[in-house]
């Protein structure tokens, strides 16, 4: 949800009835999501009454809604969207040098599944 952007009323009666549309309509859950935003995206979170207020708009014409819970917010983590250094737990460049190393002293094929003619 974007503070402005599309957090009316107004874009949730639009939803409301392109969802119930007899001809294009679909039977449909929503879930909200609030943004979790960053310096470089020059958007803004809605606030939390105001997406409340859009859901009570979806859920009083009767379609199902959520609203997701923010996490990792503190961090600039949420919904993937990192800013700064990411630490590599998996150690994977780590991994790919020692198996570059092996190549070098075993041969090109090391660690691989190789067919060996019968």
């Amino acid at each position: 949800m974007l503070d402005g952007v599309n957090d009316t009323d107004e874009h949730a009666r639009e939803l409301v009835a392109l969802v119930n549309d007899p001809v294009v309509g679909v039977s449909c859950k929503f879930n909200l999501i609030p943004f979790n935003p960053f310096p470089e995206s020059g958007l803004l979170r809605s606030k939390n009454p105001r997406i409340k207020g859009f859901a009570e708009v979806l859920m009083a014409a009767g379609i199902v809604t959520t609203i997701r819970k923010t996490r990792g917010d503190d961090i600039d983590a949420a919904c993937g969207q990192l800013a700064g250094e990411v630490q590599d737990r998996t150690r994977v460049q780590e991994r790919m040098e020692k198996m570059a190393e092996y190549q070098q002293k075993f041969g090109a094929n090391f660690g691989r599944i190789v067919e060996i003619p019968s």
